[in-house]
């Protein structure tokens, strides 16, 4: 009897503590289970730093660039503007171009001036002076060749009478240029648009006197026609040329942002 009573007591005992043994074991699954979030969390963590990283560093690099572009941009346009430089156009031979587009016969424009020296700001007056000396020159050279050609013709005859007006003409164009040439040069004194105008005037007056000259031949059926006319080509274009800078000069500086000088 004691025996049965003793193991009805221990039964009871069992049963009592059971609501409590499972709340232990409750507890320490719930406390697993917090230790596995806190562990998971954690790692999270450390994962998730490199990318929050990286993207922290990729928008201070995006900012550093945007702010160099900017100050350079600013800076670009807070400049006043200058003449052109070689470094600042595309190429010296792409500003004789635009000089040359303007004449009558560009492609022996741009094949005397284009050899001519680059300086380190490009000047259109520069390129006129040299288009004048070409001129010159060449209107030198041609002087010789009518009075070897009247040591050839009959004389008298109205073909010798043609060419020594041919002789005269090409002094009196050669006598203009000169002048234009000088006009430039004359002291510190700037390019003025009644100066332009002289000049105008007499490399109009240089170009008169070749065709002038070729007039005559043709009306005396000379046999030299030809002959002159292909001696003179050179004198008409670079004289046609240097009139043709000459009176778009205000242009033309004023494409390179400059003024008469």
């Amino acid at each position: 009897m004691a025996y049965f009573a003793r193991s009805i007591s221990k039964t009871t005992i069992r049963r009592d503590m059971d609501p409590i043994n499972n709340f232990i074991k409750g507890y320490d699954k719930l406390n697993h289970l917090e230790d596995q979030a806190a562990v998971a969390a954690s790692s999270s963590l450390n994962r998730r730093k490199p990318l929050v990283f990286t993207i922290s560093f990729f928008l201070l690099f995006t900012l550093i660039i945007g702010a160099v572009v900017g100050a350079l941009v600013h800076y670009s346009y807070t400049q006043s503007p200058e003449s052109p430089t070689l470094s600042s156009s595309s190429s010296y031979a792409d500003s004789i171009k635009t000089i040359c587009n303007v004449t009558q016969y560009p492609v022996s424009c741009f094949s005397a001036l284009s050899t001519l020296n680059a300086s380190p700001k490009f000047d259109p007056e520069r390129i006129l002076k040299a288009s004048l000396k070409i001129s010159l020159a060449h209107l030198s050279n041609l002087s010789s060749l009518p009075k070897t050609l009247i040591l050839q013709a009959k004389d008298p005859s109205p073909e010798a009478a043609a060419l020594r007006d041919c002789e005269s003409l090409l002094e009196d164009a050669s006598a203009q240029v000169n002048n234009t040439m000088s006009a430039m040069e004359a002291g510190e004194e700037m390019l003025t648009d009644s100066k332009v105008e002289d000049m105008r005037t007499w490399m109009s007056s240089a170009i008169t006197d070749l065709e002038t000259c070729l007039d005559g031949l043709e009306e005396m059926n000379s046999g030299v026609v030809d002959e002159v006319k292909n001696a003179m080509q050179p004198s008409k274009e670079f004289t046609s040329n240097s009139l043709a800078i000459l009176a778009n000069i205000k242009v033309l500086l004023q494409s390179f942002n400059l003024s008469m000088h």
